[in-house]
């Protein structure tokens, strides 16, 4: 039965989609402007979409409706140097618990608005949806609200009908697009096809053009259906006005797949790769699913050259996809493999097979590419991220060239401040005192304002690191980061720093993903970071992993770094978690 004719007073299906006289349309063409709110509470942020409706009277009438409907998107050396053997700075998970120990983290976030009325549970007749809304206290229009709420909830589908049904009684059979739009995303929550097929049907007579959003549900629904390939009729009409999102793509791969179309998905995984878009996860997985068991050199080479991919853009499988991949490479047959998921020791070495790991340092060729690339994009052409005068790094320049290159760099205002009870000068001072017993050239970045003498910088405290290390101090406006990149890569491959800054900005100013993971390579493999003290003690730092997490293979083996379900990972860290595949010989 179509959607239309499940509305309590709803007398027939063409009658339902006329225009609303309430709204002072008339039933040929007008131009309707409806803002939809995000009905789903996670962005607040406010788009317009442009959506054609046909006239009834005249196809070749255009009305134009403008609408927002947005639907829930799932989703850190040496004998005296004492160091930690806890996770290194850039562990999955490290960030997260740095979090947790900061006893000033406040949470800022606002509580929730939240109205007295609850959610109903099961479908309401009309009495009863004219009782709620009398109820009703918020300010927002109580439909909109209402059914934004259940689709927040996950309502049933039967319980959103009813709420249709009665806005259509009230409103001479017309249901607003963003009632419509988030009750379809409830029929494809719930993966009910047939409505999901019923809501097409009117927006697809109704509607020459849909919003962005309207197209990701409609697609969604309909690739589970036996009329997937019209999924794809969609996903050109998008292509018509702008890129498709991964979003799109993933869906009509996961539909070709699912109806053994496999050249399909395949040419549509090109295409996505081809507008530069990074695939999903979940994506990936469903061409690993589904060549479990099969013989196929073709889909094998593939499937290598995904994993491939995920080593070259420095991409981590989740849990499960590495279960997929683990399932894949023990079904082919004819071949001899064994996974198992382990961890990798901190001499780089697999608990699983024993191999080592490739090696977290640059090849000279990638220091020196790495190192002309920070210097045209961070340290001359990054302005935005930093605050110094050119004369001011041209006297830095000239300092650092006077100078033997340096074993270690350190961030000195950054540093003093990692204890915040302890005085600054004097954390500052024994990570130094410890530091030049190892006969090491040191160099300390700080600030003009750290001489002047001050109950947290004491003069006599920072004469004593004047005389164990070289010092620059730059003005108190400066920024230090660009002076810290550019010591240390000048000093060359072995010279480590130490700051708690994780480089972010930095990294983002470089302009290609291969200089990206560079960066990211040669900061894991130099960065320093404290991690306790004992006052005119040791300094203990945490240690610098000597392996690369990426994606690696020697041909007969694969390791491959995965995120666990349980572990929260910041963008800057990589995964502990590896599965080993050995192939037998």
């Amino acid at each position: 039965m179509m959607l239309a004719f499940c509305f309590t007073g709803v007398r027939s299906f063409p009658k339902l989609w006329k225009s609303n006289p309430y709204l002072g349309l008339s039933p040929g063409h007008s131009y309707l402007s409806l803002f939809l709110k995000d009905c789903y509470g996670i962005r607040n942020q406010q788009k317009w979409f442009s959506v054609k409706t046909v006239s009834a009277q005249n196809t070749k009438a255009v009305n134009l409706l403008t609408a927002k409907a947005r639907y829930l998107r799932k989703r850190g050396e040496g004998s005296n140097m004492q160091v930690s053997s806890e996770s290194h700075l850039f562990a999955a998970g490290a960030a997260k618990k740095r979090s947790e120990m900061n006893p000033h983290k406040e949470d800022h976030a606002l509580p929730p608005v939240r109205n007295s009325i609850q959610l109903p549970t099961k479908p309401l007749n009309s009495e009863e949806w004219d009782k709620l809304k009398e109820d009703f206290k918020g300010k927002a229009k109580f439909e909109s609200w209402i059914i934004s709420q259940m689709a927040h909830s996950h309502s049933s589908v039967d319980v959103a009908k009813s709420l249709l049904a009665w806005v259509a009684a009230k409103n001479n059979g017309i249901i607003g697009y963003d009632l419509l739009v988030r009750y379809l995303y409830l029929c494809v929550f719930h993966k009910q096809t047939s409505e999901v097929i019923d809501v097409y049907e009117i927006m697809k007579a109704r509607y020459k053009r849909l919003e962005s959003e309207g197209y990701t549900l409609l697609i969604q629904g309909l690739v589970h259906s036996d009329r997937w390939k019209e999924a794809l009729l969609l996903l050109e009409d998008v292509k018509k006005v702008m890129i498709a999102s991964r979003k799109n793509y993933n869906d009509c791969i996961e539909g070709a797949l699912l109806h053994q179309d496999v050249n399909l998905a395949w040419n549509l995984y090109q295409e996505l790769l081809g507008h530069d878009l990074i695939p999903m996860m979940k994506t990936l997985k469903a061409f690993f699913d589904f060549g479990k068991n099969i013989k196929d050199d073709q889909y094998s080479n593939k499937l290598l050259d995904i994993l491939l991919y995920l080593r070259n853009n420095q991409l981590y499988p989740e849990e499960s996809f590495a279960q997929s991949i683990k399932t894949w490479f023990e079904s082919v047959p004819g071949e001899q493999w064994k996974g198992q998921f382990t961890t990798v020791e901190e001499s780089g070495q697999c608990l699983g097979c024993a191999k080592t790991m490739e090696s977290i340092h640059l090849s000279p060729e990638e220091y020196e590419f790495l190192k002309g690339k920070i210097m045209r994009d961070v340290i001359d052409g990054g302005d935005q991220y930093k605050k110094t005068t050119p004369q001011e790094l041209e006297r830095f320049q000239n300092f650092v060239k006077c100078c033997p290159p340096f074993d270690i760099v350190i961030d000195g205002l950054n540093v003093a401040k990692t204890f915040p009870k302890a005085r600054e000068s004097q954390v500052l001072l024994d990570v130094v005192s410890q530091l030049a017993k190892q006969n090491v050239q040191l160099l300390v970045l700080g600030r003009k304002h750290m001489l002047t003498q001050h109950s947290r910088w004491r003069k006599d405290e920072m004469k004593k690191v004047q005389k164990q290390a070289r010092c620059f101090f730059a003005d108190n406006i400066s920024e230090d980061d660009p002076f810290l990149l550019y010591a240390t890569l000048h000093s060359g491959n072995h010279c480590k720093f130490i700051t708690k800054d994780l480089m972010r900005d930095h990294k983002a100013c470089l302009r290609d993903a291969k200089t990206q993971r560079l960066f990211f390579k040669w900061q894991q493999g130099h960065q320093l970071a404290i991690v306790n003290r004992v006052a005119g003690s040791k300094i203990t730092f945490q240690h610098i992993p000597c392996y690369d997490t990426v994606v690696q293979t020697t041909g007969d083996s694969w390791h491959i770094p995965y995120d666990e379900n349980t572990v929260e990972r910041y963008s800057y860290e990589v995964p502990t978690k590896w599965l080993c595949l050995q192939r037998k010989t």
